[in-house]
């Protein structure tokens, strides 16, 4: 299988699947930004990229438990060891992407878990308020009325975020359990982790009705002679849209009636540490510990990693956290890189630079050399920390952090976990959309919980009402 897509000495083949059927034609070059490698990919037929309206999407009929099922057997499928599409996956983006070979492959190997059975049904149910809820029509008594009500298969373009290789499970599993018709635009950063995972739909059931929903192919975005063909109300509902502050503004500029954005935009994630971690030398490398787990995750590149950690404490315990949370930042972890990081931009290193000739009212830990970083200050850098490093801000109580939390923060992990209840309510008046205990951004598991503000499944879906008579 592994042939399928080597390269010359020069070029990388890049399969496309469209409704089901993989395609592997070097006929269009691109130029990878990551790497200035040229890839090739197949030529785009637009009128393969739509299903007709006049026509039920594959899976619209087909019964929610079969969905399950079925997923459940391509889980099943996607044992790494024994999946040759996810082994291809992860030695391509090796090459393409950042988070590094060891890292990708544990990515692979925990995708499985997105196809879990009480993973799917949770995020049915919980989003729909029953797992039936897609399964045809359902009367409803409103105001003493009887009508129907149907959470109908929408048709939906995805523009996939390539961070991490988590999204396009996600993307598959709430597209499926929707029942609608899904097109996933690959990012530049990740032109493989789709199309793996589509093809082993293909080999579990190569006709059943969700292996027929999904196309996945890549284009260049802001590609207007695609995008502005096929982004339309008369062929697509929804554009579900993740990235950075870039992408999502390039696809509100497709917003028009019958056509809405679903958005999972740019958030900063931060951490609060109560006064508790200095308890002891023991809590306190615990804490830093579980402070660094929430930060160095995906080389720091997910919106759920940490990049502001407030901590409660003296000048001489914050900084005392400081240097264990470098410490801690330097061991290698399941989707952290050890001493083998990323590194700050060079212009936050020349900020550091500067910063670190002004203590003790700023204070520098680590070096640039991937282990990570630390900056310590009394308000938040100006700077957006990244490539390792994190802002450590001193404050009086951690009721006070809440003044520098918007609506684009997401995860906020906090200690010890019993001041969840105290803080979570100012916290999401602020704006926040997850809290979890320190250490635990990253070890959440995926089915049934909110993301980013709501309930996807349930924002995906065009919900219908049918009246059955008029009121005398």
């Amino acid at each position: 299988m592994l042939h399928d897509v080597l390269d010359d000495s020069r070029n990388v083949l890049v399969p496309h699947v469209i409704k089901g059927e993989t395609i592997i034609e070097a006929q269009v070059e691109h130029r990878s930004r990551a790497t200035g490698d040229v890839v090739m990919t197949p030529h785009l037929d637009l009128d393969t990229l739509i299903w007709p309206r006049n026509e039920p999407g594959p899976a619209f009929d087909t019964p929610i438990a079969e969905i399950v099922d079925f997923l459940v057997d391509v889980g099943k499928a996607l044992n790494f060891d024994r999946n040759p599409h996810l082994q291809e996956a992860a030695a391509r983006n090796a090459r393409f992407g950042t988070l590094g070979a060891r890292i990708l492959e544990n990515c692979y190997r925990d995708i499985a878990r997105f196809f879990d059975r009480d993973a799917i049904e949770a995020e049915a149910a919980e989003a729909l308020g029953s797992l039936e809820a897609v399964d045809g029509w359902r009367a409803r008594t409103v105001r003493g009325r009887t009508v129907h009500i149907r959470a109908f298969p929408p048709r939906i373009v995805h523009i996939l975020a390539g961070n991490a290789p988590i999204v396009p499970p996600i993307s598959i599993v709430r597209g499926a359990i929707s029942k609608g018709v899904h097109l996933l635009k690959m990012p530049s950063n990740d032109l493989f982790t789709a199309t793996a995972l589509l093809r082993t739909l293909a080999d579990v059931g190569p006709s059943h009705p969700v292996t027929r929903s999904f196309s996945a192919a890549y284009w260049r975005g802001g590609n207007e002679r695609i995008e502005s063909n096929i982004f339309r109300s008369q062929y697509y509902d929804k554009l579900v849209v993740w990235g950075g502050d870039a992408a999502v503004r390039h696809a509100m500029k497709y917003v028009a009636p019958g056509f809405e954005v679903v958005s999972f935009d740019p958030k900063v994630s931060i951490s609060l540490i109560g006064r508790e971690a200095f308890a002891s030398e023991k809590t306190l490398a615990n804490v830093a510990a579980a402070g660094a787990a929430d930060v160095v995750a995906f080389n720091q590149d997910a919106c759920s990693c940490a990049r502001f950690q407030f901590v409660e404490g003296s000048a001489e315990e914050v900084d005392a956290y400081c240097q264990k949370l470098v410490d801690a930042m330097g061991r290698e972890s399941r989707y952290g890189a050890g001493r083998d990081g990323p590194t700050p931009p060079a212009p936050v290193l020349e900020e550091l630079d500067m910063l670190g000739m002004l203590e003790p009212i700023y204070r520098v830990f680590g070096t640039p050399d991937g282990s990570g970083m630390v900056v310590r200050s009394s308000e938040p850098v100006a700077f957006n920390p990244g490539g390792k490093l994190v802002n450590v801000v001193a404050v009086p109580t951690l009721s006070d952090a809440i003044a520098h939390v918007t609506v684009a923060t997401q995860s906020v992990g906090i200690y010890p976990p019993t001041r969840i209840a105290a803080l979570r309510d100012g916290l999401a008046s602020a704006g926040v959309q997850r809290i979890t205990a320190l250490g635990g951004i990253h070890a959440g598991r995926f089915g049934g919980m909110p993301h980013d503000g709501g309930w996807p499944v349930h924002r995906m879906m065009h919900w219908v009402v049918a009246e059955s008579g008029v009121e005398g």
